[in-house]
């Protein structure tokens, strides 16, 4: 069993989305019973090959090329805020910022 699938499990969601290395039987099987739909592409060496959501995983690289360039600030990268409300603050500022440009 795959170790995300301890994660999931009673997280219902519409969709889940996640690379080729999540790309497990049992993770899809538990995502299909929560009445969620995987989007993850299937490895290479599968015999069958599962359709999944292109539309959806392309978007997928939006979200993870924001994280990214929300990394690159050092107060977040670093956590230099004790609180987490500080924390959380800066973080709605460099969000703010990042989508302005």
């Amino acid at each position: 069993m795959a170790p995300a699938c301890d994660l999931i499990r009673g997280l219902p969601a519409q969709q889940v989305l996640a690379d080729r290395a999540y790309d497990a039987d049992s993770l899809c099987d538990l995502v299909r019973a929560q009445g969620g739909e995987p989007v993850i592409p299937p490895r290479r060496h599968r015999r069958v090959i599962r359709p999944y959501d292109h539309i959806a995983y392309k978007q997928r690289w939006g979200i993870e090329g924001f994280f990214a360039k929300l990394k690159q600030w050092r107060r977040i990268a670093t956590r230099y805020d004790k609180l987490a409300a500080n924390f959380l603050g800066f973080i709605k500022i460099a969000s703010i910022m990042l989508w302005l440009k």
